[in-house]
């Protein structure tokens, strides 16, 4: 059983950052792909980010590259997201997920990810 829980969501302007926290618990040791997605109104859940936890590969959305970073601490069982430069069009839900996969080009399919936390809102303003 793998549980998620994220944190570090809320309101900014336009330019400002964000840090996204998930919270892992497992009790069992594996490689997991953990992603963070986002999904805003009206609009289709999306891969923003991904990590494999056993060498630390990152992939990127094209419309984050440069603005975010992923990253994963082993020691504390935690993923983050930091974000910066937040567009309007950033505002959305962001979800973490994960499975006992590596990560591929393929990463930002849903339905490839079996553990998911419960969300928390992004809410950029111009």
């Amino acid at each position: 059983l793998v549980q998620l829980v994220e944190s570090g969501g809320g309101s900014v302007q336009a330019g400002g950052s964000l840090r996204l926290s998930c919270a892992i618990t497992t009790h069992t040791y594996s490689t997991y792909c953990m992603v963070w997605f986002r999904q805003a109104p009206g609009k289709e859940r999306e891969g923003v980010a991904a990590i494999d936890t056993d060498d630390d590969t990152t992939y990127y959305h094209d419309s984050t590259k440069g603005r975010f970073t992923i990253s994963h601490d082993s020691a504390k069982n935690a993923l983050y997201l930091q974000m910066h430069n937040l567009e309007p069009e950033d505002t959305a839900v962001y979800y973490c997920a994960a499975d006992r996969l590596l990560c591929s080009m393929d990463w930002g399919r849903e339905e490839w990810y079996n553990y998911w936390g419960q969300g928390t809102q992004v809410t950029v303003s111009s």
